[in-house]
């Protein structure tokens, strides 16, 4: 996605209580829902990993500018990974224990800072509370296992983010089924979330939306009949959109605008 203003709507409020249910009871959640709606920009966000990834990437001596990171990953004590597609058991094992280590590392230097911790604990990694698997699709029965594993061991709470129909292929393991507290799904936006969303965009083009104009209500209809609520979509088509708007020198949105950027997208639905 190009980057946005990060817009909370319900869906992602929904998946914040979700989260903080799973790591309260520290036990096993499941969410699912279809491409593009949302699910790893709202996990992301839950972890605070669109602050810390590029600290936790480019691993090394820090100063004073990273003690709000700190802060932010003390917050949600949560790590965040995405496993390759051809990633083994063993690479996910060493993935999630160097991303626990980091985290919680920084959550050490935190509660130094603030006085809450005197002397650097001899454990690593006791400062994680939830672990989010993005694209857990990929994980086999293997990795999964492992997983498990970790969940008995080390008492961390996990959340595993799939396509629709991953809570029936996790059924099929009842070892890590039987530890599975909640499933939540992750639904597209709704008709108003849609308006929501696109008032915040509007107003660069020119005017604010107005769903009692007929041109806006018009492109707001195309818009939804397009995307029907995929996040993913409104953002590609918003980027064609300005494209021809720019090409065509237009200030203006309309259903043409609308149609002539849906023609230049590939999208898997209509």
């Amino acid at each position: 996605m190009s980057p946005q203003r990060f817009i909370a709507t319900k869906q992602h409020r929904r998946f914040v209580e979700f989260a903080d249910a799973v790591r309260r009871q520290r036990t096993i959640g499941i969410c699912y829902g279809q491409a593009g709606i949302g699910k790893t920009l709202s996990a992301r966000r839950y972890a605070n990993w669109h602050k810390a990834e590029r600290l936790l990437e480019e691993w090394g001596p820090r100063d004073d500018s990273d003690f709000p990171i700190y802060a932010a990953l003390a917050r949600k004590r949560t790590v965040f990974y995405t496993p390759t597609v051809l990633s083994t058991p063993r690479q996910v094992r060493d993935d999630l224990t160097g991303l626990t280590v980091q985290v919680s590392a920084c959550i050490d230097e935190h509660l130094i800072n603030t006085g809450e911790l005197q002397t650097r604990p001899r454990t690593l990694g006791r400062h994680v509370e939830l672990i989010i698997i993005d694209e857990s699709d990929r994980l086999n029965a293997t990795a999964l296992e492992m997983v498990r594993d970790h969940y008995d061991r080390d008492n961390v709470a996990v959340i595993l983010i799939g396509m629709p129909g991953i809570e029936k292929r996790f059924s099929r393991y009842p070892q890590l089924y039987s530890r599975v507290g909640f499933a939540h799904e992750y639904r597209p936006l709704s008709k108003d979330e849609l308006r929501f969303v696109l008032e915040r965009r509007w107003p660069k083009y020119g005017h604010p939306l107005d769903p009692d104009d007929f041109t806006d209500a018009q492109a707001l209809a195309a818009i939804a009949r397009i995307t029907r609520g995929n996040f993913r979509l409104v953002d590609r088509l918003f980027t064609q959109m300005e494209r021809i708007m720019q090409i065509n020198e237009l200030n203006t949105i309309t259903d043409d605008v609308v149609e002539a950027a849906r023609s230049t997208l590939v999208i898997g639905i209509t």
